[in-house]
């Protein structure tokens, strides 16, 4: 009976896990050489993501492509990193990834910009969750090294709740001051 129990709650953990979204990026024929012909296969790289600030990608082969798609889903979901999102729509502030031949620049945007990225890193915002960003790869046009530059570009943002937390300091000490400058004409206008 409490085995039965058990197993009950497990399946309803998993329902309760967050729900994430997927997005199939490349998928290639690759090919193996043997003595007996050729014998062929597919890879796959997907980028998983919730669209709540965290991402993940993974590739996968197999001879059979859902098979791919699936084995790259999985790995994906187990290397997810979480990132930290300005009003749940945008990046902190601007960051440089890069892995190898691949060069990323990301930029923050203001409200109603979009995702301004090509292929494979518009994949990855999508999945993270972001609404407004530039972004242009520089370099290698190749997919997989173009979203690896990506997340290392991601893993490098940081929150100014993060960055005033490692310092010892206040938030508000952190952000610069939005109110000096009308602060300053105000003053100017009254003298």
């Amino acid at each position: 009976m409490a085995e039965r129990e058990n197993r009950g709650r497990g399946r309803n953990r998993e329902e309760q896990a967050p729900e994430f979204a997927d997005r199939l990026v490349a998928i290639n024929r690759v090919s193996k050489t043997t003595k007996g012909g050729k014998n062929f296969g597919f890879a796959a790289l997907v980028v998983v993501g919730d669209q709540k600030g965290r991402v993940g990608f993974g590739k996968g082969k197999a001879k059979e492509v859902p098979e791919a798609i699936r084995k790259a889903t999985e790995q994906a979901k187990r290397q997810m990193i979480r990132v930290p999102l300005r009003d749940g729509r945008t990046l902190h502030h601007d960051t440089k990834g890069r892995h190898g031949a691949g060069k990323v620049v990301m930029r923050t945007a203001p409200a109603g910009t979009g995702i301004i990225a090509g292929g494979p890193m518009r994949a990855v915002f999508e999945m993270l969750g972001v609404q407004d960003v530039v972004a242009k790869s520089i370099g290698t046009q190749n997919p997989y090294n173009m979203i690896r530059a990506t997340m290392n570009g991601l893993q490098a943002e940081q929150s100014p709740r993060n960055v005033a937390q490692r310092r010892g300091k206040k938030v508000a000490d952190i952000l610069p001051k939005r109110d000096e400058a009308p602060a300053a004409e105000a003053a100017s206008e009254e003298a």
